[in-house]
């Protein structure tokens, strides 16, 4: 099976070159501020796109899908699976999609660090074969410039749960966005790791998806 991951697309929408390919994977900020307008633009991109099937999870900037869940959703077309902490099967495959990420300024989707983190990772099913979240796990895909004051952005509970899955369970691939500078694919320990990231750190659509085989 071929997939496709996108994320971090930020209204670009046609901007992008996406590849064909069986499952489309979009990790997350989709909009720049998650207003019904930019969803209902989103939905008409995506849901057009000819990939048998599509699956999104949102980001820090989709806010409409922290605030009115049920409203977002309903601006989704059929075609579309949205995973909020929710698992789907496609052709044989587990996958289990989650928006949450470490507290970054005042946005969407936002816990401490720490046991919050935990506790909505310990949620990742063991028999998930690929792991869709908005944010990466602490040390992989996830180097921040040093204005930031920090050299790792993503998230340490959710680099211990990927490194049980990675030893114990079946996890293929895991893939993100959110830290746009974080953009590549990396193997760990056998496990494919997809920073998705189109938008560059100036929300320009300059990375293109990335593509593998499952």
């Amino acid at each position: 099976m071929r997939v496709v991951c996108i994320s971090d697309t930020h209204n670009c929408n046609e901007q992008i070159v996406v590849p064909d390919g069986d499952l489309l994977i979009h990790s997350g900020d989709a909009t720049v501020n998650g207003t019904v307008g930019e969803i209902v633009e989103f939905n008409h991109w995506f849901a057009s796109l000819p990939h048998r099937r599509k699956v999104f999870v949102a980001g820090n900037h989709d806010w409409l899908f922290e605030r009115n869940d049920v409203a977002a959703r309903e601006l989704l077309s059929e075609n579309i699976e949205y995973l909020k902490d929710s698992s789907v099967e496609v052709d044989g495959l587990h996958l289990y999609g989650s928006p949450w990420q470490p507290r970054f300024f005042d946005w969407a989707f936002n816990l401490n660090r720490g046991p919050e983190m935990a506790e909505k990772w310990r949620m990742i099913p063991d028999d998930v074969d690929v792991l869709i979240t908005h944010g990466p796990p602490y040390g992989i895909l996830d180097a921040v410039p040093r204005k930031w004051g920090i050299d790792h952005s993503g998230c340490e509970e959710l680099r211990k749960r990927v490194d049980v899955l990675t030893t114990t369970g079946k996890l293929k691939a895991h893939i993100f966005g959110h830290i746009h500078c974080g953009y590549g694919t990396e193997m760990v320990n056998g496990v494919r790791f997809v920073n998705a990231s189109n938008c560059d750190e100036h929300y320009r659509p300059t990375q293109p998806p990335i593509v593998f085989d499952v």
